[in-house]
């Protein structure tokens, strides 16, 4: 499936190409990839020919997992960017006919997120 599909149900045979923001494009020199240089490469992602891409977390985190130990769900890492960095990737993506998909970590969270924290509180704590 192509651009071309409709709406209802893109996702089933979309083209999706995923991107794993840490090393994917640097736009600042400093060796880790970031939102900005996602957004230098989305006019080749769509020329490929992709429907949407697929990022992976880039929140923020104390990344003992690789980003997926996310410390609070919404703000950007600093290493990635900023929320300013998401909101005009998001617009080129959408401007070149992308969709975008985040990967939504909600089944854990870092041991730094208020939520672990209160459920550590006590024995009873949801």
């Amino acid at each position: 499936m192509t651009r071309q599909a409709s709406n209802n149900g893109w996702w089933r045979g979309g083209v999706i190409y995923q991107i794993y923001p840490r090393s994917y494009q640097d736009s600042n020199g400093d060796g880790i990839g970031d939102l900005p240089g996602i957004t230098q490469r989305l006019e080749h992602i769509a020329k490929l020919g992709a429907d949407g891409i697929w990022l992976s977390p880039f929140f923020k985190s104390p990344m003992k997992d690789f980003g997926y130990d996310v410390s609070d769900y919404r703000d950007v890492d600093p290493m990635f960017g900023t929320l300013d960095d998401f909101k005009i990737m998001l617009a080129r993506a959408h401007a070149l006919g992308l969709k975008v998909m985040i990967d939504l970590v909600l089944s854990h969270t870092s041991d730094q997120h208020p939520w672990f924290s209160e459920s550590r509180a006590n024995k009873t704590n949801p």
